[in-house]
């Protein structure tokens, strides 16, 4: 008689649960439904399609030509040669540490300058610059295959100077 008592108390139990659930998952869906029809978004819109992303660069390539634009101005190095569009391969916000890396490329034989953006206070480390985008864009393939290891200049990025 024991047995039977707490069994149909275990099955009352499991019963009165699971009844207090799903009105209490009722209430909450009722007033979800409210609150959107009171907010003028009851109604169902059709189905949208996302077209896939198609990225306008390519990475490590002589053919992406996006740049960046920002007005700068020579902080160290030779001024006469920063010209139209710039390889940065570094960005920092105090100058002592952009004339480090600059000291380093200068090292390997680069022409590298310091130019800084006034706006914003940051220096970026420059190392070479051209007339043309299309010649800067094979100038950072150039860099960044001369360097495969060196996971910041991979990040390396076209400037142009307005």
């Amino acid at each position: 008689m024991k047995k039977f008592f707490v069994i149909a108390l275990a099955i009352t139990s499991v019963f009165a649960v699971s009844s207090c659930k799903s009105s209490k998952d009722s209430a909450y869906k009722d007033a979800y439904e409210q609150a959107r029809l009171a907010e003028g978004q009851g109604q169902q819109s059709d189905a949208v399609e996302i077209a896939p992303v198609a990225s306008s660069t390519t990475k490590g390539n002589a053919e992406d030509t996006s740049y960046r634009t920002e007005k700068v101005v020579v902080a160290s190095g030779n001024e006469g040669a920063l010209k139209a569009f710039s390889v940065v391969c570094g960005s920092y916000s105090t100058k002592d540490n952009a004339d480090k890396l600059r000291n380093q490329l200068v090292g390997e034989g680069y022409s590298a300058i310091v130019v800084q953006n006034p706006e914003t206070g940051m220096y970026r480390v420059i190392c070479a610059s051209y007339d043309t985008k299309e010649a800067a864009a094979a100038s950072r393939a150039q860099f960044k295959a001369a360097h495969p290891n060196n996971v910041d200049f991979q990040k390396a990025w076209l400037l142009y100077n307005k």
